[in-house]
């Protein structure tokens, strides 16, 4: 059995010329930074066996917590330090832009405006092809036409992933049970005379409102959602009027102390 051995990690020493050379490097950094644009002198680490950076503080109002970072290097056997490179580099307090996304991953929901065009992914998980047997047959073209004959020539429909991954959209969003305005409606959507419905599976846990003063009107909703205009909401009854006219009250025990007009 053969034995595996690690070897010690290298420790790289600071060369002490290169290290020493902290005005040189400044120099460096502020002919690039410009009058004014370095700070204090943060140190130095090592790059290799005679090589350091070295890194300033930078005034720059729009880079706080970046530095200045100056490389400094010499040749063996000799003292000449000279300039390899001057950078900004942010610190551990920097201010940095968001991590970058592709467009696919950055476009959310209510992104898309008029003439936007977001096409949809050959792969995309949420869609499969809409006809069954390859291209290349005799067959697949007949079933091409036939589905366009019945309504159902599209190239890609919904797949069992797309339909899952829209359902539980819509059952825990705004339009589903758990939302404030269906906790507190008297009664569910799927009883309303104003649900309508979807065909196919969706259709066993939502349906589209179409009550014009709903707030969900023209919206999926869930058969457990619900709101206060509901069709079976009664409105409270109206006093009802007596038909009889009112009877003069006359007072038979009281009386009025008057004192004759005599002429």
């Amino acid at each position: 059995m053969s034995t595996i051995t690690r070897r010690p990690t290298r420790t790289v020493r600071i060369d002490a010329v290169c290290a020493g050379a902290v005005e040189l490097a400044r120099e460096a950094a502020e002919e690039v930074a410009g009058r004014g644009g370095v700070g204090a002198y943060l140190g130095c680490e090592p790059e290799g066996e005679r090589s350091v950076t070295h890194y300033f503080a930078t005034n720059h109002g729009g880079y706080v917590g970046w530095r200045w970072a100056v490389s400094v290097a010499r040749a063996p056997r000799t003292k000449a330090v000279t300039i390899d490179e001057v950078a900004m580099l942010p610190g551990t307090e920097a201010i940095l832009a968001p991590r970058w996304l592709p467009w696919s991953e950055r476009v959310q929901a209510g992104d898309l405006g008029p003439g936007d065009l977001l096409p949809a992914a050959p792969d995309d998980p949420r869609l499969v092809p809409g006809y069954l047997g390859p291209d290349d047959t005799d067959a697949s073209d007949s079933l091409r036409v036939l589905n366009q004959e019945v309504g159902l020539g599209r190239v890609r429909v919904l797949s069992v992933e797309g339909r899952d991954e829209a359902a539980e959209r819509w059952y825990t969003g705004t339009h589903g049970p758990d939302d404030p305005i269906a906790q507190a409606a008297p009664h569910p959507c799927a009883t309303c005379g104003f649900f309508v419905s979807l065909a196919g599976p969706l259709g066993t846990v939502f349906g589209v409102c179409s009550n014009e003063y709903s707030p969900s009107d023209g919206q999926v909703v869930a058969f457990a959602h619900g709101c206060g205009a509901h069709s079976e909401i009664q409105a409270p009854a109206a006093a009802q009027e007596s038909a009889e006219p009112a009877q003069h009250v006359l007072d038979t025990l009281g009386y009025d102390d008057a004192e004759p007009d005599v002429r």
